[in-house]
């Protein structure tokens, strides 16, 4: 069992996508209130070496060893993957010794404002960052960040970062009803994105719960209508997690093992984690397709959200 590499984990966007996690629970610089994942314990914008470069390079060459077929090597996990200070070395190691692998970089984009992060993001096939607001009282509620960042200066990283980098950008953009849907804001993010100018635009919303209760998701209708009132060029809505077991990265063992651990009593996530030794991201990745399948519910309790199987 890896400690700080999970998957190849189903992903309709990266194929058979290793998870490459560099920082522990749960250090970032953002405690976005839909992160599946959880609270945010550390939020920083101080990077260092949170996992050492020599761990996760022992883990790849072992699990390389066995000539897995991997598509993409991913750099993601329980934080935000920049505030590791060695990110730029292993994306070096994986281009030097796995160059038929292709790399990304699931990022929240706020520490695209340093030079040298910018730099060592320039080595990535694909970056996948985050944009869910354009004003900064809609950023500070949706997305909570560290004190230091503010919205304007995020977008304007984005926009330079663009102009950079030759690679290929697919910008995420998370709605959740009252946060960030309004007329107003929607518009705001339009504009944001056509100066940020990605390669593609990805349109999603909540299928896990998040840090807080109550969250409400868009439903696909009203995901379409953002889609039809944008009008932007290579824009698409993030497929629903039922069409993961669909894909040739869908593992049944791992989907057998999380219904037969619920199934002896109900589970949290971190309780799944513990007990499975699988990543919460891997993890999640199932209950997703499995609640929607209506395998499983969920069930909250003040030790958190509980998943439970559905009595036929």
């Amino acid at each position: 069992m890896y400690k700080y590499l999970f998957g190849p984990v189903p992903s309709r966007r990266l194929g058979m996508s290793l998870g490459i996690d560099l920082v522990p629970k749960k250090v970032c610089s953002l405690n976005c209130v839909y992160c599946e994942v959880g609270e945010t314990t550390k939020l920083t914008l101080d990077r260092m070496e949170y996992v050492k470069y020599d761990e996760i390079v022992a883990e790849l060459k072992q699990f390389m060893s066995t000539d897995p077929k991997v598509d993409y090597m991913t750099f993601s996990g329980y934080g935000e993957p920049t505030l590791n200070s060695r990110l730029g070395d292993v994306l070096q190691f994986i281009k030097q010794h796995y160059p038929d692998v292709k790399t990304a970089i699931i990022t929240n984009g706020t520490l695209l404002t340093d030079k040298s992060v910018r730099s060592e993001l320039l080595d990535a096939d694909v970056i996948l960052p985050s944009l869910d607001a354009a004003s900064q009282s809609v950023f500070e509620k949706i997305n909570r960040p560290n004190p230091a960042l503010t919205a304007d200066s995020y977008i304007n990283d984005l926009i330079d970062f663009r102009k950079e980098y030759k690679g290929k950008i697919w910008l995420e953009v998370f709605l959740l009803k009252g946060y960030n849907d309004s007329p107003e804001e929607l518009e705001l993010m339009k504009q944001a994105i056509l100066k940020i100018n990605p390669d593609s635009v990805q349109l999603n919303t909540l299928d896990r719960p998040g840090t807080i209760s109550g969250l409400v998701a868009l439903t696909n209708a009203e995901l379409q209508k953002v889609v039809d009132n944008w009008s932007l060029p290579n824009i698409e809505i993030i497929a629903p997690p039922t069409d993961r077991t669909k894909m040739e990265s869908y593992n049944t063992d791992i989907e057998g093992t999380i219904l037969n651990t619920i199934a002896r009593r109900p589970c949290t996530l971190d309780d799944l984690n513990k007990i499975l030794g699988i990543h919460v991201n891997e993890i999640n990745k199932y209950l997703g397709a499995l609640e929607l399948n209506n395998k499983i519910k969920t069930t909250t309790l003040d030790r958190g959200v509980f998943y439970e199987l559905i009595d036929r």
